[in-house]
């Protein structure tokens, strides 16, 4: 038998505890890990010098966050205490009633989710913050113990299910690029001796539309996605639904149209930045290049050269621009392309495809649990 009681049924206001001596981790709050140590999440410590306002968190305690309405709320389960940043809000679970990885799933349902965003209050998008009566005003659904228990052992099993596929994900990514090198080398010292030759000999090249063709009234949901740099991530494009045009606009500028095997190529910020275009439909942004082999190179061989580490280092060197690194039509002419022989670029795109073919397995079963998780949240807390 369950029932619905509130946040404020469970939780109190923990004595802060500040910091008085350096003995405590530093921990720190992310939206998809949770709590973690510092010294996992940076390279070096963020902490300053003086620690002595950062609040002591003891194990089990709950740690509320900003952005709350994108889950920045997690129960610190890392050491027997720590120290956090003075900002965040912390807790003591007082009631017996409720398991703590049971109250974490609880308060991120896609229902507490909704409850947050409509509760939010100020006007900073990511400092907006819930008042402390309406966080404790949040709905829960109060199960027995021991069906806490069997929920939680669900999520569990489905959670490392995923967490499984997405680190074969990152294994299947991590031997395209071992085998990248394998067969080219490092296509700046270019250890294999190929020829070598300025990219503008091997493909055109083309800068996307310049800002006076494009207008706030010319964009529409659901049209034909414009590529700028922010929707080329990982090597991969992730359009913008939102920043889409017209079929009669898209029509109207026909010289920019992106077709499949094209590469486009962001031309400001993050240098190297580069996708293979997929599909038919998509039109190059103000902000990026085309690039559209002519042959001698095969459009993925190419797209890893120039989002290669070194090369993305030639890259940031030739740019211009002192607040924004900029690049040219000039400049990517100029880029120096290690050209092996056609059919050792098949081989390696082959090899590609193959292991695209493995990745398409995984990602479908991603998918699905991901469908399942999404599933058993509604089952459990709608």
């Amino acid at each position: 038998m369950e029932r619905q009681i509130t946040l404020g049924d469970v939780i109190a206001p923990a004595k802060v505890l500040r910091c008085d001596n350096d003995d405590y981790p530093v921990l720190s709050m992310t939206m998809h890990d949770g709590i973690v140590l510092q010294s996992n999440r940076f390279k070096k410590s963020l902490v300053s010098i003086d620690q002595s306002n950062y609040k002591v968190v003891l194990r089990g305690q709950l740690v509320v966050g900003f952005p709350i309405d994108e889950g920045v709320i997690y129960v610190q389960n890392i050491a027997e205490a720590g120290i956090m940043s003075p900002a965040y809000g912390v807790w003591n679970i007082h009631s017996k009633e409720i398991l703590p990885e049971y109250l974490e799933l609880c308060l991120h349902s896609p229902q507490s989710m909704d409850y947050y965003k409509n509760k939010l209050r100020g006007t900073t998008a990511r400092r907006r913050s819930i008042t402390t009566g309406d966080l404790l005003a949040l709905p829960i659904i109060l199960p027995s113990l021991t069906e806490q228990k069997r929920r939680i052992g669900l999520f569990r099993q489905t959670t490392l299910l995923l967490n499984s596929q997405k680190q074969t994900m990152l294994k299947f990514d991590e031997l395209v690029k071992s085998r990248f090198v394998e067969m080219f080398g490092d296509p700046v010292s270019n250890p294999h001796g190929f020829e070598r030759v300025a990219l503008s000999q091997l493909a055109e090249i083309k800068i996307g539309p310049f800002g006076s063709l494009l207008h706030k009234e010319d964009y529409i949901e659901g049209g034909h996605p414009l590529l700028n740099p922010s929707h080329i991530s990982e090597g991969r494009i992730v359009p913008d639904d939102k920043l889409t045009v017209s079929d009669s606009k898209y029509a109207e500028m026909e010289a920019y149209h992106l077709h499949i095997g094209d590469i486009v190529m962001g031309r400001r910020g993050e240098m190297g930045r580069c996708a293979v275009v997929p599909d038919e439909g998509y039109l190059c942004g103000t902000g990026s290049l085309l690039i559209r082999t002519k042959g001698e190179v095969t459009s993925d061989y190419l797209q890893k050269v120039i989002s290669f580490p070194t090369f993305k280092k030639t890259i940031e060197d030739m740019a211009v621009g002192q607040t924004m690194p900029n690049l040219n039509v000039p400049i990517v002419s100029s880029f120096q392309i290690i050209k092996p022989p056609i059919d050792v670029q098949r081989r390696y795109y082959a090899f590609v495809a193959e292991v695209d073919k493995s990745k398409l397995a995984v990602k479908q079963s991603l998918e699905e649990l991901e469908t399942l998780k999404k599933s058993l949240m509604q089952q459990y807390f709608g």
